[in-house]
C-alpha cells in the first residue's frame, strides 16, 4: 500500500539521536497507529513494548535483537518483525525510508 486514507497525522515529529531518526505518527480510525519516518545513515538502539514491523520503503539496513547471535539484512521492498518487550539493534549504511506498524 502507497498512501493512507482517512488518517489523523500528528504534526509534532518524533526526534531520535540528535535527529538522524525522525518519524510522524499515523493514527487510523480503528485505533491502529503507524509511524513513517526516515534514519540517516548510523547505528542505532531502540526497544519497544508492543510488537512491530518494519517495512522499508527504500534504503537498507541490518538490524538484530540485543544479544542475537547474526545480523539480518533488509532493503527496501522487505520488512522484518520485532517482538514485543524487546531491545534491537540497527546498522543503517544509507538514508532509509521505513513504515512501523505497532501490533497489539
Amino acid at each position: 500500500m502507497s498512501e493512507f486514507s482517512n488518517v489523523t497525522v500528528v504534526k509534532k515529529a518524533n526526534i531520535y539521536f540528535g535527529g538522524q531518526v525522525v518519524s510522524y505518527s499515523v493514527l487510523f480510525a480503528d485505533g491502529t497507529k503507524k509511524t513513517l519516518g526516515v534514519m540517516q545513515a548510523g547505528e542505532y538502539e531502540f526497544s519497544t513494548g508492543v510488537a512491530e514491523i518494519m517495512e522499508i520503503l527504500s534504503g537498507e539496513l541490518e538490524w538484530q535483537l540485543k544479544g542475537g547471535a547474526e545480523w539480518q539484512k533488509v532493503a527496501g521492498g522487505e520488512a522484518f518483525n520485532v517482538p514485543a518487550h524487546s531491545v534491537f539493534l540497527m546498522k543503517v549504511r544509507v538514508v532509509t525510508d521505513y513504515c512501523c506498524s505497532y501490533v497489539s
